[in-house]
């Protein structure tokens, strides 16, 4: 059997996969993609990084509002990190959101 390429469901799971960052529980990560090159490389942050870098005197911080209100600087470091020869997707670290 052959996979047809002229299908028009050929991008059935592009159609189905969000490049929205969100929140996944079971690993307390916030998953996004930062588009680099032309190229759309998939990255995550925890929790705990969210909140120690940015909202360390906070408490029951969200974690999605955190990274949308540190979208740039959290974007930035995977670009730095991807420049650097990082694997992908990139799993960031509290170091690499230290202030340059």
């Amino acid at each position: 059997m052959r996979c047809r390429t002229d299908s028009p469901r050929q991008d059935v799971h592009a159609e189905c996969m969000s490049t929205q960052p969100f929140f996944h529980l079971d690993s307390g990560e916030v998953r996004f993609f930062v588009e680099i090159d032309g190229e759309s490389v998939g990255a995550s942050i925890t929790r705990q990084t969210l909140h120690y870098r940015f909202c360390r005197n906070e408490q029951g911080d969200d974690p999605l509002a955190t990274y949308v209100a540190h979208a740039d600087d959290i974007e930035a470091a995977v670009r730095r990190r991807v420049a650097g020869g990082s694997l992908k997707p990139v799993l960031l670290r509290e170091f690499d959101l230290l202030p340059r």
